[in-house]
């Protein structure tokens, strides 16, 4: 007897698995709203420099505001006043219609910068001035803090496959908790990286925690119905970041409130199960013959207690290796998993590069951010259903090899529509976005099933860490653009592709097992 079919005599979907997914989605929405805070936290307004140094006397106070920058701030090519430059001396000659050579050069802002603040109060790049030469700090703050989830995921993979699901997920609650406090009341730049660093890592243990302990509690024939659902999650979460952007727009106060759900979380975690396929693995049967006492109870199904007995489960268990401790390391150590691993590796990398670069880039098609954001996560909904009877009726692996070389497609599109039809653009890269979206849908599933219950974690956080990595790389893309403007748009559509091509090489998983130990990958399930 298998843990799956002890699943199905209890009910691998009834009130008990429904209490599961709602607790968490308290903890869940909160890790969206921090992996594209930087659309909000980081947006840059429009600016010019400061020119109050200019001023020489009444003749220049006595211009108006646009007089003003017409002697002051230079045009650039497309007849806009210039962003990071300015001239050292008013140039009076430009109020008459000069067209001469200017013999003044212009030089860098010389008394920092004047931001327009009729959208965004204030953000990282007004309150510190990262713009022009310091963009590159702007941009490495969403870098930073991906670093710290691909440093954080491999630690809580590791040390939940250790210790327990139930356990570290209350550790990456009060650390997740804490360091974001943290960094709204940074008080200067480097602590604000640090500070968002750490919670970058805190967060990745909810992040992959969280669906492996879901999965583990359904029955096979509700596995996808239970990735998708806890996707929602993930939506929801983007619908309130959006919203909360839009009513918020002073940057400290947009991470407080996005981060308060996991008060709540940590008070309902007393009431998470310990995974008891993970407690069985590990030769806890005690343990685990509680908490499959816990959901026969909550699904009326106590009448199969009777043959399920602590005694019953050692015997499960009994022929098992359950007294190793694993490590990343196992996940390269037969050729099947080792393939496995490289694999899912490379296939995370270019989906999450993919999908960050669009999402973390929706101030490029004509409409307002809020109003990208909204359509971004409301694409999302349609999609997921659309998702489920795909992967029910067709699979997991023709799934991933669809959407990921449908983004590709959607970007490569991209690249021959002109910047004026935004519309176009827009409607585009909305689907692109969905398709991206689904991607990860599938992906995070899929990746569950693959691995063995004794690496699952293990499986998800070196995943995770490859993804991250992508992630961190994905942002600094866009400033490519400085050296081919479509660039960035080419590097991303030709990632997309071959990640879907990668997937070609995995297994599929529909209506098959979870594997529990590593010999099972050998095994043809």
């Amino acid at each position: 007897m298998k843990f799956d079919n002890i699943l199905s005599d209890i009910n691998g979907f009834g009130k008990f698995q429904i209490k599961l997914v709602l607790l968490q989605v308290l903890s869940r929405i909160t890790v969206p709203c921090h992996f594209l805070l930087n659309n909000f936290m980081a947006a840059v307004p429009s600016h010019h420099c400061n020119i109050s140094a200019l001023d020489d006397g009444d003749l220049f106070r006595n211009l108006t505001l646009d007089q003003q920058l017409t002697v002051s701030v230079p045009l650039t090519s497309g007849g806009s006043p210039s962003s990071c430059m300015m001239y050292s001396k008013p140039q009076y000659q430009y109020l008459s219609g000069f067209n001469g050579t200017n013999k003044t050069s212009a030089v860098e802002c010389l008394n920092g910068w004047v931001f327009d603040n009729s959208t965004f109060k204030s953000t990282i790049a007004t309150e510190w001035d990262l713009v022009c030469s310091r963009k590159g700090m702007n941009k490495s703050t969403a870098t930073i803090f991906f670093i710290g989830v691909m440093f954080g995921a491999p630690i809580f993979g590791y040390l939940s496959d250790r210790f327990g699901r139930r356990r570290l997920l209350l550790v990456s609650y009060l650390c997740s908790l804490t360091f974001a406090i943290l960094s709204a009341f940074s008080s200067s730049y480097v602590m604000f990286s640090v500070m968002r660093f750490f919670t970058g890592m805190s967060l990745a243990g909810i992040s992959i925690i969280s669906i492996v302990l879901n999965v583990e509690w359904f029955s096979i024939e509700h596995r996808t119905f239970s990735g998708i659902i806890i996707s929602l999650d993930w939506t929801i979460g983007n619908w309130f970041l959006a919203l909360l952007a839009y009513l918020i727009n002073e940057w400290r106060m947009l991470i407080l409130v996005v981060t308060s759900p996991l008060v709540l979380a940590i008070f309902a975690w007393r009431w998470l199960p310990e995974s008891a396929r993970w407690l069985m693995a590990n030769g806890k049967t005690d343990e685990a013959h509680h908490y499959i006492k816990k959901c026969a109870e909550m699904n009326n199904r106590a009448k199969c207690l009777s043959t399920i007995t602590p005694t019953t489960l050692l015997e499960v268990t009994d022929n098992e290796p359950r007294d190793k401790k694993y490590t990343i390391i196992d996940l390269f150590k037969t050729p099947d998993i080792r393939k496995l691993a490289i694999s899912s590796g490379i296939m995370w990398f270019g989906l999450a590069f993919t999908y960050y670069g669009i999402s973390l880039n929706i101030t490029g098609f004509g409409l307002n951010p809020y109003l990208t954001q909204f359509i971004f996560a409301s694409i999302e909904l349609p999609m997921k259903v659309g998702v489920y009877f795909f992967l029910e009726k067709i699979g997991r692996k023709p799934g991933e090899i669809a959407t990921l070389l449908t983004t590709g497609l959607c970007l490569f599109i991209n690249i021959f529509v002109p910047q004026d039809k935004w519309l176009a653009r827009t409607v585009v890269a909305v689907l692109g976005k969905a398709m991206s979206e689904a991607s990860f849908t599938i992906a995070f599933l899929y990746t569950t099933e693959l691995y063995p219950t004794v690496v699952r974690q293990n499986g998800l956080g070196y995943t995770a860490f490859m993804a991250r990595l992508g992630v961190s790389i994905s942002p600094l893309i866009v400033l490519l653009e400085d050296v081919w403007h479509l660039l960035p748009s080419v590097i991303y559509c030709a990632v997309a592709v071959s990640s879907g091509l990668m997937a070609f090489l995995l297994p599929e998983t529909l209506n098959r097992r979870l594997p529990e130990f590593i010999e099972d990958i050998d095994k043809p399930r």
